[in-house]
């Protein structure tokens, strides 16, 4: 079998088993989101917490308990690292040092799981297991409570209440990611991924020197870092590592596993509004980005410029040859285009065109299908702002599911879709205008610039990946990206929960002959357009002094 026929295969399996799980998985969700009883487990964790289920929350107080919970993990994490070097369990690992421990701790808060360490090297079993594996849980549940608060506005009418954040945070870590992640790893487990708590060990001589393995709860961290979309890894090579990622079946369903909630939450909010078919409509956008995006990316990998890389049967640089060029590249696009930002080959030795799909990826807003709920609250964003540029073609007040897009509900879309491009750009010009952060360029010229230019747009996306070729772990990359992951997590999350109490206040209006059909084939294609459209006219002139100026030499 041929490389191409191989990574084709793949992709057909990975669509068909996302298709099969689509309806039941997205309706069981929508049950979870809806539902009026309490677990015995959650009662008892409600009465920990002192939060009473019950209470509607209008948009700000929602927004509360969002902040409120956020900065309690990320002082957690912090002194849980400042703290490690005396704690049992840390494999002899010291202490982490204060910028690197804001770093990480603001990294998988925000479900980013950016990673200036050697996770192998730094983090000992109770930082790994109690702090970053628990808010790999937490922060993708925080963001399906944000999504489901926003669809509940589009589905609820004359009143300013969302539900109650602390009732969806913790059903969606309970009901729906600690389940499926359990089960994730026993296949993990099976498929030849390691799971224990050793320490290091040395395995003898190689190259010269000795080499030191270190255990770990690698298939667990492994099944919930894909599923919830967080992308931190326990080893350095993340999923391109054997023990995280042992074999092409492993890889794949890693890649199902990054999928399937961000694909199936489009079924929830077709559901929970009361038309599945508005849900089929925002599923075949994001469907149709990302796989334009895989098809683009496997033939600029495939392309055979030059005897070395028709030997290989593709650009094999960077990337595992039990993998190949099919499975890293349906990796690449779907960890890049989700908030994932797992890695099982280096997007810096893409060829130039390939690691600009990478980026354009993040740069859309990771919304095809995004990360775990922010994925939909962002495609819901960019449906808003499709259905405003609608209503100014035919002059006519625009509306989506029954709810008027005002003056209002524009000023908060509008700031959503501005405010991370302009941390990235931001970033990404101080770090290029200033004397000492480009001495952590690996390269010079057009690639060093997309090593910078990828490490902010990964950071205010929240998708963690790295370039591969960019020294990270300095004062001003983990201060400076620390910030980039908070804004870019914490204020559109403010601008979405202000349109979804916006949306709950109005009374519906209801569909006439005008109105602009949302769930048929002609409107997709506009938000297609659109999304791209935007992207484009925002980052192309960085994207053209990088990894176009690249490709195209």
């Amino acid at each position: 079998m041929g490389p191409v026929l191989a990574g084709v295969l793949q992709l057909l399996a990975l669509t068909g088993a996302l298709a099969l799980v689509h309806i039941p998985f997205g309706t069981c969700m929508a049950r979870v989101y809806s539902s009026k009883k309490h677990l015995r487990v959650e009662k008892w964790i409600y009465k920990g917490i002192g939060a009473d289920p019950d209470t509607e929350m209008a948009w700000p107080a929602y927004l509360r308990g969002v902040l409120a919970f956020s900065l309690v993990g990320v002082l957690f994490l912090y002194l849980l690292q400042r703290l490690q070097g005396v704690l049992p369990g840390s494999m002899g690992f010291s202490s982490v040092n204060p910028a690197q421990s804001f770093n990480t701790a603001v990294s998988f808060v925000t479900n980013t799981n950016w990673q200036s360490y050697y996770g192998e090297q730094s983090m000992g079993h109770v930082v790994q297991t109690a702090g970053l594996a628990v808010q790999n849980f937490v922060s993708a549940a925080v963001g399906m409570a944000v999504a489901v608060a926003l669809v509940r506005g589009f589905a609820r009418s004359r009143t300013g209440e969302l539900g109650n954040f602390w009732s969806d945070l913790v059903r969606g870590t309970l009901r729906i990611l600690l389940p499926i992640a359990a089960l994730a790893a026993v296949v993990l487990v099976a498929c030849g991924a390691i799971q224990n708590f050793s320490g290091v060990h040395e395995v003898g001589q190689f190259m010269g020197g000795r080499q030191q393995w270190g255990g770990g709860a690698y298939a667990s961290t492994e099944a919930i870092k894909e599923l919830g979309t967080n992308g931190g890894g326990l080893a350095n090579a993340n999923s391109a590592h054997p023990f995280e990622n042992p074999t092409p079946f492993s890889n794949l369903l890693e890649i199902f596993l990054i999928l399937v909630i961000p694909f199936s939450l489009t079924r929830t909010f077709g559901v929970l509004v009361g038309s599945v078919r508005q849900g089929y409509a925002i599923l075949a956008t994001m469907f149709t980005i990302w796989l334009g995006f895989t098809a683009l990316m496997m033939w600029t990998e495939f392309a055979h410029h030059g005897p070395a890389l028709q030997a290989a049967g593709g650009a094999m640089e960077g990337k595992e040859v039990r993998f190949g060029v099919g499975g890293s590249s349906i990796f690449a696009v779907s960890t890049t285009l989700t908030s994932t930002g797992a890695v099982d080959s280096f997007h810096s030795s893409f060829t130039g065109l390939g690691g600009g799909i990478t980026m354009l990826g993040m740069m859309l807003g990771e919304i095809a299908p995004g990360g775990v709920g922010s994925g939909l609250y962002g495609m819901l964003i960019m449906a808003v702002i499709a259905v405003f540029i609608a209503g100014l073609m035919v002059g006519r007040t625009p509306e989506y599911l029954g709810k008027k897009i005002g003056g209002r509900e524009m000023k908060l879309a509008a700031c959503y879709i501005l405010v991370t491009p302009a941390l990235v750009l931001v970033f990404t010009a101080a770090s290029m205008a200033l004397p000492t952060p480009p001495h952590s360029m690996l390269n010079s010229g057009a690639h060093g610039f997309s090593e910078v230019l990828y490490a902010f747009t990964s950071a205010a996306n929240n998708n963690g990946s790295a370039f591969a070729g960019l020294n990270a772990n300095t004062d001003w990359f983990n201060t400076m990206t620390g910030f980039a992951m908070l804004l870019g997590r914490f204020l559109p999350m403010v601008f979405v929960l202000a349109l979804a109490g916006s949306l709950a206040g109005q009374q519906p209006v209801p569909a006439t002959a005008g109105t602009l059909r949302t769930e048929k084939p002609l409107f997709t294609g506009l938000l297609v357009g659109a999304i791209l459209i935007i992207t484009g006219l925002t980052y192309f002139p960085a994207l053209a002094l990088g990894p176009l100026a690249e490709g195209l030499a």
